[in-house]
């Protein structure tokens, strides 16, 4: 995770760059510090800036770059920094995208902290009363008069970044008057939808995931086609013993009318088979039944039982007619 803070004197840029090291384990980068670090250790960067400050001139910019390109090369800062007072102008931030693009690195994003000035001024001097109160000394740059200055430097040469950035879809502005735990939970908040918007892989799999879920609830053709008799339908269900019904009582007429005894267990053993295809839903196999019961009655009966296997035959093309509606409907 690589960061830049943006804001205001005063606006909390400090605290909340401590609660991102310690939670995302990442350093915070200061070039104050960093420069007074490679004095001392003697870099040769570090002898340079020593030579220009001692001169009492200000260090440029490319000189503080080569200090930045150092440090983020050491061990700690392999989970990522967060830049903080630098970039402070355009020509920074343009020279800062170089030196990333060069070590094929990336921003992750440059979060703002908005505040109000007036209440921010007056915030400092509630402070400031209060540690004179507590008879504590004050630092020059928590004076409300210095304050007044370093908002007017912040205007004229940082405030350009936000339009930078903004340009560069990297901005995220955040309420920065809001309290500390507020503005360190909405922080949180942003940087995790970033971090999941840039591993499409991960967002993918939660997608199908969520698609996967969402059908399982639903069961699909084929499950209802494979249905158990209790998920029919109840119009289905209502259909079929109909059918089966009509049958039933054709294949009862037909072997009661009949004279030969094996006529009289066809049917008989035909019926049973209607009923339990309609028990089972299975209207097709019904109406095959139906057909079956009022062939063999047909042979196996007199004369006199003609009107029986005619009432047979009506009944049986019903059945099949039945047995398609509801094919169809499932």
């Amino acid at each position: 995770m690589r960061l830049i803070l943006l804001g205001p004197p005063g606006a909390g840029k400090g605290t909340q760059a401590q609660r991102l090291v310690q939670k995302h384990g990442i350093v915070q980068l200061s070039t104050g510090d960093m420069l007074r670090a490679a004095v001392a250790a003697e870099t040769e960067t570090g002898l340079i800036a020593k030579d220009i400050m001692a001169a009492g001139g200000l260090v440029p910019d490319s000189v503080v770059v080569k200090i930045i390109a150092d440090r983020i090369e050491q061990p700690d800062a392999k989970n990522g920094f967060i830049l903080d007072g630098f970039p402070r102008t355009v020509p920074q931030a343009e020279a800062l995208d170089e030196l990333l693009k060069h070590k094929r690195m990336k921003l992750d994003a440059v979060v703002e902290l908005r505040v109000n000035e007036g209440a921010l001024l007056a915030r400092v001097e509630k402070r400031v009363a209060e540690m004179l109160e507590r008879g504590e000394g004050v630092r020059n740059d928590d004076k409300p008069e210095v304050l007044s200055k370093r908002l007017e430097t912040y205007r004229a040469q940082t405030e350009p970044l936000v339009h930078y950035y903004s340009e560069q879809r990297k901005l995220i502005t955040i309420d920065g008057m809001m309290t500390i735990d507020e503005v360190s939970a909405e922080i949180e908040r942003v940087l995790a939808a970033i971090a999941t918007a840039g591993k499409p892989e991960q967002a993918a799999k939660t997608a199908k995931a969520k698609s996967t879920a969402k059908r399982s609830r639903k069961p699909t053709a084929a499950k209802k086609a494979t249905a158990k008799p209790e998920s029919v339908s109840k119009a289905s269900s209502k259909a079929a013993s109909k059918a089966g019904q009509k049958a039933k009582k054709v294949s009862r007429k037909a072997a009661t009318s009949g004279k030969k005894a094996t006529g009289k267990k066809v049917a008989k053993k035909s019926t049973r088979k209607a009923a339990k295809a309609v028990k089972k839903g299975t209207t097709t196999k019904a109406g095959k039944v139906a057909k079956t019961t009022a062939k063999t009655a047909r042979r196996n009966l007199t004369g006199k039982s003609v009107r029986a296997v005619k009432s047979a035959k009506k009944v049986t093309k019903r059945s099949s007619k039945a047995a398609k509606r509801l094919t169809k409907r499932r």
